[in-house]
C-alpha cells in the first residue's frame, strides 16, 4: 500500500496560503528533513562484531548488550 504523505488537513492549509506562506512552509519542511538527515546512524551488525570480538564477551552476554541497546533505540 502507498503511504499517504500529506494529509487532508494539511493539503487544504496548503491549498489557501499565499506565496509566503508558502515558501515559509517548503522552507521549513526542507530544514526539518535537512536535520533529520544529519543524524547519525548506527549499524547494529557491525556493532555487535566489534563487541563481539572484545576479548570475554561471549555469545549470552553480547546478547544482553544488544537487547539492551536495541531497547534504548526503541527497536524492541
Amino acid at each position: 500500500m502507498e503511504q499517504k504523505m500529506l494529509d487532508r488537513a494539511t493539503y487544504k492549509k496548503i491549498k489557501g496560503m499565499t506565496r509566503e506562506e508558502m515558501q515559509n512552509f517548503l522552507t521549513n519542511y526542507y530544514n526539518n528533513v535537512m536535520e533529520d538527515a544529519e543524524a547519525p546512524t548506527l549499524d547494529l551488525g557491525e556493532l555487535r562484531e566489534e563487541i563481539g570480538s572484545i576479548k570475554g564477551v561471549g555469545e549470552k552476554r553480547l546478547d544482553e548488550i544488544m537487547a539492551v541497546i536495541e531497547k534504548h533505540l526503541g527497536i524492541q
